[in-house]
């Protein structure tokens, strides 16, 4: 296992290092903040199925996944939430993460973490969640399955395989017509291979400590 460093961000919440390739796995301007920003906001919130399905590449410290369960729950909106990730974090270190004391819900996402991978697990009446362990370049993915994607995997300068446009054909095509796809990553050529997919693509203001994000939509016609 790489070593894994844990750093508080400036909203008081948890990310972590990993020095070998000099990443981290939120924002240090602020975890939950860029966290809610970009997949809750801009996702959860602008997606109009009722029961979503939404797919996450990028598991990681499990906090979209949390923040999306207590939203659900706020919002009587049953998720169906399948996640992606080829190194999984131990469960020692996950469950030192502090996301689960910020929010009152240490048991669940201690939950998040204990729950089997590659199996479904309902977590509450409100979310039932898929842990994939698997090498997401190249997963086999079924068509129109998903409303919501949050693409969350690492920096395309250090996980580049992930930032592809055949990763992107394939996960439009898995989208429904009016799904949305949400990533923190602003670049220039992201962005013309979101629209090369087919995606209807827009800028919007990012996170503390980023000025753009990317949200992309499956047209309807």
């Amino acid at each position: 296992m790489p070593e894994i460093l844990f750093q508080l961000t400036e909203d008081g919440s948890h990310t972590l290092y990993l020095p070998e390739i000099d990443e981290h796995y939120h924002s240090v301007h602020g975890a939950i903040q860029e966290s809610r920003h970009v997949f809750i906001k801009a996702g959860f919130e602008a997606c109009e199925a009722q029961q979503p399905c939404v797919f996450e590449v990028g598991f990681g410290t499990g906090l979209n996944a949390l923040l999306t369960a207590i939203e659900a729950e706020k919002r009587r909106r049953k998720v169906r939430y399948t996640s992606v990730d080829l190194y999984p974090l131990a469960l020692e270190q996950a469950l030192m993460l502090n996301y689960g004391k910020i929010f009152g819900e240490e048991t669940l996402f201690a939950n998040f973490h204990q729950a089997a991978w590659n199996a479904s697990v309902a977590l509450n009446d409100w979310l039932s969640l898929h842990k994939i362990e698997a090498d997401f370049a190249s997963m086999p993915m079924g068509e129109n399955e998903y409303d919501l994607i949050y693409f969350d995997a690492f920096a395309p300068n250090k996980q580049a395989d992930l930032w592809q446009q055949e990763i992107f054909d394939r996960l439009f095509r898995s989208l429904r017509p009016d799904g949305i796809f949400v990533t923190y990553c602003a670049k220039g050529v992201v962005r013309r291979m979101l629209q090369a997919s087919g995606f209807v693509v827009e800028r919007l203001p990012g996170p503390p400590g980023k000025h753009e994000m990317l949200r992309g939509r499956r047209p309807s016609f």
